[in-house]
This record gives C-alpha cells, sequence and structure tokens, in this order.
C-alpha cells in the first residue's frame, strides 16, 4: 500500500509518496486560495497516472497545513476522489514530542512533522532544523526529545517581494548565490543583500541559540526547505534534508496508524 503525504504551506501544496520508508515520488501544487476540493482531487488523479500509478493503490494519506482555509477542500478531495478520510497531523495526536511551548498549539504542523522526523534521524541528540521555505524557521529539539522553541524570519521570497512591491524602483530578481557581495548594479545588489543578509541571520541566530541552550552538547544543525541547497556550501549547515517534513508526516502516521 502507498502512503501519500502533503505539506499545505503558503505557497505551495509539497507532496511525496511513499512506498514502506521509501519516497518514491515528490510534486508541488500551487496553494492559492481558489484551490478547490475538485481541482486538488483531479491534479492528484493525473499526476498519479501520469507517474504510472493507479489512484486505486494510495490506500492512506496524511497532511499538515498552516494554512486553515484550505484544509476543508484539501479533506473533501480525498474523500471525494480517493474515499479516504485523510490523517491529519494536529493537536492531539501522538508525536513522540514534548512541546514546551506556552501555548502548545501554536506551533506550526509542518515545524512539528520536521522536528518528529529529526527525533527520529537523531535519536538522544540536540538538533536545530533551520526550514527555509516561505518563512525561515528555527525548531529546537532537544536530546530528550522536547521541542524547545525556535524562530522566524521572513523567507528570501518574501524579502524580495517585499523590496519589489514597497518600493517604487526596486525590481524582482532571480534568487541565487552571487559570487561577490559587491553589487555593481541594482539587481546585484538586491540578489548580494538577499543572500549574504539570510546567511548571517542564520549563522547570528544559530549561534547564539547554540550559546543558550547547547553549550555542553553542541547540536546537530539540519537544512531544509526548498532554499536549503543555496546555502550548501557555506557550512551552515551539518546536514540537508529537503524533504524532512514528508518523513515526518509518515512517522507521524505510523505512530498513530499501527
Amino acid at each position: 500500500m502507498m502512503l501519500l503525504c502533503l505539506d499545505v504551506g503558503n505557497t505551495h501544496i509539497y507532496g511525496g509518496l511513499f512506498q514502506g520508508e521509501q519516497l518514491a515520488f515528490q510534486f508541488r501544487y500551487p496553494s492559492k486560495n481558489c484551490c478547490t476540493s475538485d481541482e486538488l482531487g483531479i491534479f492528484l488523479k493525473s499526476y498519479l497516472r501520469e507517474i504510472g500509478i493507479e489512484p486505486a493503490n494510495v490506500k492512506q494519506v496524511a497532511f499538515c497545513s498552516v494554512v486553515p482555509s484550505l484544509d476543508y477542500s484539501i479533506r473533501s478531495a480525498f474523500v471525494k476522489y480517493f474515499s479516504i478520510d485523510p490523517f491529519v497531523l494536529q493537536a492531539g495526536i501522538k508525536t513522540g514530542l514534548q512541546i514546551k511551548y506556552k501555548n502548545p498549539t501554536e506551533v506550526g504542523a509542518d515545524r512539528i512533522a520536521n522536528a518528529i522526523a529529526a527525533l527520529h534521524l537523531f535519536p538522544q541528540k540536540n538538533v536545530i532544523i533551520v526550514d527555509l521555505g516561505t518563512a525561515t524557521s528555527f525548531e529546537v529539539i532537544s536530546s530528550s526529545g522536547a521541542f524547545l522553541g525556535g524562530a522566524i524570519i521572513p523567507g528570501l521570497q518574501m524579502q524580495m517581494r517585499a523590496l519589489n512591491e514597497k518600493t517604487a524602483n526596486l525590481p524582482p530578481v532571480r534568487i541565487l548565490r552571487p559570487g561577490v557581495a559587491l553589487g555593481q548594479s541594482t539587481l546585484t545588489n538586491i540578489q548580494s543583500g538577499l543572500y549574504y543578509g539570510h546567511k548571517g541571520a542564520i549563522k547570528e541566530l544559530l549561534t547564539t541559540i547554540t550559546n543558550e541552550m547547547f553549550m555542553d552538547k553542541p547540536p546537530v544543525i539540519i537544512g531544509t526547505g526548498g532554499f536549503a541547497y543555496l546555502f550548501e556550501e557555506d557550512g551552515l549547515f551539518d546536514t540537508i534534508f529537503p524533504d524532512l517534513v514528508l518523513h515526518g508526516l509518515r512517522i507521524a502516521y505510523a505512530k498513530n496508524h499501527p
């Protein structure tokens, strides 16, 4: 049997199809607010057939979401097109984590999924996850399995759009790793500021959180999310695990459906 996992984010629905513990296929679908159950259901069935998978072979579905307005449409898509009531990663389900938030329900489900996967990959180790998506978030997990908290800053795409939309003369740019920090055109000035500014923010937060929480036992630093590979050569991360959230969903599903 196959398990279909979806991470519903502010920009995309990031999906993956598991055969056992193996992530066999991945895809992205725009998570615009007008995404209806029919649009999503038809897309998923078409996609599965395109990759040679009969939709009826998908017997299990799990998703996490940070876009509440889409939750009903997503659940309805699976009920209507797959006859499956999906598993939703939300408050009250088994995670294996101790949530040390003042209000545990405030923690985004995608962050919980990341933490579940990190705990599985690096048991009894302190971990900091840096998830570079629409926002760049930091998830901090202790060696005892406690989700201690973290930090959130605007993501690279969000920063670039803010510069473009809130000024008269700054254009949108391609986000990339510049060869030098000194830009000599408006375009390269923005690219440099985005890349090196974000790199500096990540370094500062990692250093400060480590000094605050893990001086005795340095953490494993995991990079994930769409922009993680942009910093692959910078020594910020011990490992890059781009599909961490999907594996967290798979593990959460297994914990709640033994």
